[in-house]
């Protein structure tokens, strides 16, 4: 999924107009510090409990939008195929992210990851990561086409899968072993289908589409 910029709100009223009780604002990031691009991991970390989910994005937090309802139908059919077909070792998980440095973090829909560790943990860093999937919704499609595969692919995790919807098609990325013209590690297409995607990395996978379609 994409991010949008968050953007500093001034107090609301109660919904029954200028004579309604005085209630506190939904918590917002601090505006000098968004624009000094001042936050870093501890500060998400340190969220509330009323914060939105957010990434961190060269010290700057930007919010997750909430998913549709489609969008989250695929996401969770697919976390499901991965929970029952990760390798030993390896589980699949929704909302947790990854934590890229100290100044850059990521939601992705799905990935899937070592089973090792505390189970209490908030964000994984590349190296625990096997997988990540975006869904592609039409807010999204630069960042999850174009912007998040670069950053995963740079962060050094092997392997991305982007859904597309409407209908529902799954292209998979495999990460070179040597730098790309960007001067980093970039994905290269290995496998894509609508019917029965078929891949031999990161582990044999036989996933028929219709399982993952609302």
């Amino acid at each position: 999924m994409s991010a949008e910029p968050m953007l500093p709100a001034g107090p609301q009223r109660g919904a029954a107009g200028a004579g309604a009780p005085w209630q506190p604002a939904p918590w917002q990031p601090d505006p000098i510090r968004q624009r000094l691009a001042d936050y870093s991991l501890e500060d998400v970390l340190a969220l509330p409990a009323d914060a939105p989910r957010v990434e961190l994005l060269d010290g700057v937090l930007t919010v997750v939008p909430s998913p549709t309802l489609d969008h989250q139908n695929i996401a969770s059919l697919l976390w499901l195929w991965l929970r029952r077909h990760a390798p030993d070792g390896y589980r699949a998980t929704q909302a947790v992210g990854i934590a890229v440095g100290p100044r850059n973090t990521y939601e992705p829909d799905v990935l899937v990851y070592r089973a090792e560790g505390s189970g209490d943990r908030h964000y994984l860093t590349p190296d625990q990561v096997l997988l990540v999937v975006e869904v592609v919704s039409p807010a999204t499609r630069r960042r999850d086409r174009f912007d998040k595969p670069a950053g995963y692919a740079a962060a050094g995790i092997a392997h991305y899968w982007r859904v597309e919807q409407d209908p529902v098609r799954i292209y998979a990325y495999r990460a070179g072993d040597r730098p790309g013209a960007s001067g980093e590690r970039e994905y290269a297409l290995v496998a894509e289908s609508a019917d029965l995607l078929e891949l031999d990395h990161p582990f044999p996978v036989k996933l028929p589409i219709d399982e993952i379609t609302p």
